[in-house]
């Protein structure tokens, strides 16, 4: 029986990429989406279109009671919903600071926490976050409020992966450096965008994860663009 994966964040960008790469390999998809009757192009034609907003405490329940439902089983979670709010720790105010917390990190935790069961379940369950190289490294002031909260993804998989492990369970921290979406826009304007981390690239490297074996698997994946010499 062909595996399901839920995908946060599926109707642009990195997030829909995933959801491609995915259907391509099989997997039949639950994405979750802010706006379901938004979604535009081709789905497959099983896929589940569940309305999940991050800052919603009740929509990882809502989302996994209506997966299990449809689909009876949940292989993987990729968690992709993101937001990006550039800023100087310094200068940044605390509700900025705050949002990036709640979106980036809590979120993904609600998420996977919601689908544990079902991921254990299956003895190879899959748990993928879309981070960054800013969770690597700080690459300016500028990006430190947003570095801040993606160190604090790294260490959410990490934690997932420890806490899983026994269950069969595998996380991987997904790192891409600038990819050529909507949200990443503002900050490559000049750059041009067939010089970057293209999303269908991403949405080939978290498939390649979610694939790996119980006995394979590979905490992080950094994604360059351009050379970094230290990652």
């Amino acid at each position: 029986m062909s595996r399901v994966a839920l995908v946060s964040g599926a109707n642009r960008g990195i997030g829909r990429a995933v959801a491609e790469a995915l259907a391509d390999a099989g997997w039949r998809l639950s994405l979750g989406l802010r706006d379901p009757d938004a979604m535009v192009g081709p789905i497959p034609a099983d896929a589940l279109l569940q309305r999940y907003d991050a800052r919603d405490f009740a929509a990882p329940a809502a989302w996994v009671e209506a997966t299990m439902a449809r689909f009876g089983r949940i292989d993987a979670v990729v968690a992709n919903a993101g937001i990006m709010i550039p800023g100087n720790v310094i200068d940044a105010g605390d509700a900025d600071f705050d949002d990036l917390l709640e979106v980036n990190v809590k979120a993904p935790r609600r998420l996977v926490k919601a689908a544990w069961e079902p991921l254990k379940a299956g003895g190879r369950g899959r748990v993928a976050v879309v981070a960054s190289l800013s969770g690597l490294r700080v690459a300016s002031a500028a990006s430190g409020l947003y570095a801040t909260s993606k160190f604090a993804v790294l260490g959410l998989t990490h934690a997932i992966r420890q806490a899983g492990w026994e269950h069969g369970i595998r996380a991987t921290a997904i790192c891409p450096g600038f990819v050529a979406t909507d949200m990443a826009a503002p900050l490559t304007a000049g750059r041009d965008p067939a010089t970057l981390t293209q999303p269908g690239e991403v949405g080939r490297v978290v498939a390649f994860a979610l694939d790996l074996p119980n006995t394979a698997a590979v905490a992080e994946i950094p994604i360059n663009w351009a050379l970094e010499p230290r990652l």
